[in-house]
């Protein structure tokens, strides 16, 4: 979900310790299931192929043992159509557009422009939180997802414009995208299959 990360930031998503985590992923480079790049800071982590494969497999085994496999497929299908809606905002958000050139940058000095969209992803975000809870209730590990998206959106609303899109925050964006991946890899669905 995270894609690199240090066992600082893994222990931070999901409240554990970072000592823990590192032994955990030591265990999980011994299986070759994650591996530290050799291109990046040797604190970093990420998941080998194997290491996927594995995980995604304990997910299935995980909604199965639990009954929870229908309940996350009609909570995914109700988070589509507001995946399908998340793109076009983030491109408005992102560019605005003008008669003689439809891909100038969004400066973000038209603060009426911005809160107009603001208030779109807000009530996007209201409506993902409806689906967040079932999920939640089901999965407890979803429930990590709905409170960054909130702290995302309120930094936004504070004028912070990184907390919308930015991937040098956990912006709204960003956990969007983690969620998205969290549920096709919960439901063995590959990426780009969903849409």
């Amino acid at each position: 979900m995270l894609g690199h990360a240090t066992a600082r930031q893994v222990g931070e998503l999901y409240e554990l310790q970072p000592a823990e985590v590192q032994e955990r992923l030591l265990d999980a480079e011994a299986h070759g299931w994650a591996r530290r790049p050799t291109y990046t800071d040797s604190s970093t982590w990420s998941m080998t192929d194997l290491g996927r494969q594995h995980g995604e497999q304990m997910l299935s085994d995980d909604l199965d043992a639990h009954g929870t496999r229908q309940k996350v497929e009609e909570g995914h299908r109700c988070f589509l159509p507001l995946n399908q809606r998340l793109g076009p905002l983030m491109t408005r958000w992102q560019l605005r557009p003008t008669d003689d050139d439809p891909l100038v940058f969004n400066d973000h000095l038209d603060p009426l422009y911005d809160r107009a969209i603001l208030h779109e992803l807000d009530r996007l975000v209201a409506e993902l939180r409806d689906v967040m809870t079932v999920l939640a209730a089901e999965v407890p590990r979803f429930g990590v997802h709905q409170p960054r998206i909130d702290t995302a959106l309120a930094r936004a609303w504070d004028g912070d414009h990184r907390w919308v899109d930015s991937p040098e925050v956990a912006a709204a964006n960003l956990v969007w995208i983690q969620l998205h991946e969290d549920l096709l890899a919960t439901l063995g669905i590959p990426r780009g299959a969903d849409f």
